[in-house]
């Protein structure tokens, strides 16, 4: 039968493995481009990836499956990866290996070669091997495992099209494919030829018998579970007895592997010689250094907060004022004859709630890019950890930092940064502590609002509420981490790749995924939480005096009275909740002065009063979309709704205190 009748009709299933950092992404993207869906693994927040591609008469689906360093049952994305390679039997299996990383790689190919689906290696880097005074020799590599080798620079599009072709050809001419096996070390392969006759006929399908009694010998803690509920009694005592009686049988399943390993990079890799110093050596010397990495990091940071401000803050500015008003103009032109209530809804409510979302574009695609920039040429792992030590003592982890710090600019991408960190209470608790990080709508009100407070020592006050503010979350996090985590330090553990050459197409994709999905999940939660926040403020009567949000502010005075604030500020504070500049806004038309005059009138509140507003407002829980985000990112209603709690409480408290200490130093 030819290729073409025999898969007329048929998509080719291709899983795309490999460990982190090897170019996958890049691959991959190459591979389908814009066609591409993106979500979440059944029962799992991993990210799951596929795509479609036509390559003569046969179609492609590409899954793309989470980086992984094995395939024994340690984390969530080991288990996906296997899991699929098993249950789902891709018809091609395409492991993606750094040529310069080719030692490490490799185990991950020793894993996938006793899998039922055929594997082709993807050999990319090639450049960077180079680089490092390597030379690779696919074809003696090729030789060697007994699987197609194609030789690849993805960052260059070289070698894709051969890889496509290599994918081409296994899957429509069905080719002999005796790959080379690694074998478990001869001491032990005995063992195997015991527990097999044990459990053959208990194995589940899919599994292969031959990969799980080896599974067994190892130690693997989900398999192990598996056939313990699956073999009688009798049968799986007498696997527990040889088991027990060999407890380094994952030392001779291992060592066979890198016994394997090393013949294989023997025969295909000419290292460099001995003294080279390679070029990514040579850079960490000052990126790793415990003081110049510091301050080359603190560069780094200081341009992504010029960017942030001078780039991405104006051209805020410009979406608010052209994009979202220009809309906010045309609705009220078109409802200019109708109902007040449905030009409010929609003018207020609607376009006012998704342009906040708008409005953040800009500085998510910075900090995007310069996250996608700094992670492709491998560069955020030695920012973790020239910073791991500074995060450990707030109960943090390394990669806490630079989301953190993005915080100053906005803190939905602080909140959205934190998707770098392996680890699920470093994460947790990094979102969490982002609100606390003084965003720009919140320094605004700061600068308008100080003044007028303080007079000529609004700038001293700014410094310290901002200083107070980070202190705060420095000692939030200490508490976050022994109350919640109970002082479980993470460890950290982290791979320093190789430095190379950025794919600006992969960074571009990056982009474009995460804020398409941001503009999609955190914009509708926001458009339907604006639109309930612009009914309280209307009803009953269309009247923000006599609404429902009134009738909460005053609700609120028997606490905000010991920090010297009456209603109004109060309801100031809570439509700060759909963007923080709103404070100053609500105030304006509260007091009946206008925003440009509303300095006169918050003189006479008094500067006690004052402090004790601002230190709330810098401490209150965050706005709308940031909210948003950390429901979308911690995927909880529990984690959310906690944040908000404690920032509440921790707002109200300091706020007291703030006024209290001023009233009593004033007085």
């Amino acid at each position: 039968m030819s290729p073409k009748k025999r898969f007329e009709g048929r998509t080719i299933r291709v899983a795309l493995a490999g460990q982190p950092n090897v170019g996958k992404s890049t691959v991959f993207n190459l591979l389908t481009g814009l066609n591409q869906r993106v979500g979440n693994w059944p029962g799992k927040t991993i990210e799951k990836k596929t795509g479609t591609f036509r390559y003569k008469d046969v179609t492609f689906e590409i899954t793309d499956l989470p980086g992984t360093y094995s395939l024994t049952a340690n984390s969530a994305e080991e288990m996906v990866a296997r899991d699929f390679i098993i249950k789902e039997r891709p018809d091609i299996v395409v492991a993606i290996i750094g040529a310069a990383t080719l030692e490490r790689n490799l185990y991950l190919v020793a894993e996938l070669l006793p899998l039922p689906s055929p594997v082709i290696i993807g050999l990319n880097m090639m450049d960077v091997a180079a680089e490092e005074g390597m030379r690779v020799e696919p074809h003696v590599l090729e030789a060697a495992l007994g699987v197609r080798v194609v030789p690849m620079i993805a960052t260059r599009n070289e070698g894709v099209q051969e890889l496509v072709e290599a994918m081409y050809q296994l899957a429509t001419t069905k080719p002999d494919y005796h790959p080379t096996l690694p074998q478990v070390r001869s001491d032990h392969a005995a063992l195997l030829r015991q527990i097999k006759p044990l459990i053959s006929d208990y194995v589940p399908s899919p599994y292969p018998e031959d990969w799980v009694a080896l599974k067994l010998l190892e130690g693997d803690r989900e398999i192990t579970r598996m056939m313990a509920e699956a073999t009688p009694p009798d049968h799986w005592q007498q696997v527990q007895d040889i088991l027990c009686a060999h407890d380094d049988a994952l030392v001779a399943v291992a060592g066979g592997r890198y016994e394997w390993i090393e013949r294989m990079v023997r025969a295909a890799v000419i290292k460099p010689q001995a003294g080279q110093v390679s070029m990514t050596t040579r850079l960490d010397r000052i990126a790793t250094h415990p003081l110049w990495g510091l301050l080359f990091l603190g560069v780094i940071l200081t341009l992504v907060f010029f960017l942030t401000y001078s780039i991405g803050t104006p051209l805020q500015e410009l979406i608010d004022e052209y994009v979202v008003g220009g809309a906010a103009d045309a609705a009220r032109a078109c409802l200019s004859n109708a109902p007040p209530w449905l030009t409010g809804l929609v003018v207020d409510g609607i376009i006012g709630g998704v342009g906040s979302v708008l409005t953040f574009l800009p500085v998510l695609l910075i900090f995007f890019a310069v996250m996608g920039i700094l992670e492709d040429v491998g560069y955020m792992a030695r920012a973790a950890y020239v910073m791991d030590n500074f995060m450990h003592a707030m109960g943090l982890h390394g990669k806490s930092f630079l989301p953190l710090f993005l915080g100053f600019g906005c803190n939905v991408p602080a909140v959205m940064g934190a998707r770098i960190i392996e680890s699920e209470q470093s994460r947790v608790a990094t979102i969490m502590l982002a609100p606390l990080v003084p965003c720009t709508a919140r320094l605004a009100v700061l600068a308008f609002l100080a003044p007028a407070f303080f007079g000529r020592y609004a700038f001293w006050v700014s410094v310290g509420l901002i200083a107070a503010a980070l202190s705060l979350m420095a000692l939030s996090g200490i508490l976050i981490n022994r109350v919640l985590f109970r002082s479980q330090r993470s460890g950290f553990i982290m791979e320093l790749p190789l430095y190379h050459l950025p794919n600006w197409r992969t960074i571009s994709m990056l982009i474009w995924q995460r804020t398409l999905a941001f503009v999609k999940k955190a914009g509708t939660l926001i458009l339907a939480v604006s639109i309930v926040v612009w009914l309280l403020s209307y009803l009953p009567h269309g009247d923000i005096e006599n609404s429902y949000l009134a009738t909460v502010g005053r609700w609120l005075e028997p606490i905000s009275v010991w920090m010297g604030l009456k209603w109004k500020m109060n309801v100031a504070l809570l439509t700060s909740f759909i963007a923080k500049e709103n404070s100053v806004a609500t105030l304006g038309v509260l007091y009946g002065t206008g925003e440009e005059r509303l300095s006169d009138a918050m003189r006479q509140i008094g500067p006690a009063a004052g402090l004790g507003f601002l230190t709330m407002q810098m401490l209150f829980i965050p706005c709308v979309s940031t909210v948003a985000v950390i429901k979308q990112e911690t995927n909880s209603w529990k984690w959310t709704l906690l944040d908000l709690a404690y920032l509440l409480v921790l707002s109200t408290l300091m706020g007291i205190l703030a006024f209290q200490v001023a009233n009593r130093l004033i007085g």
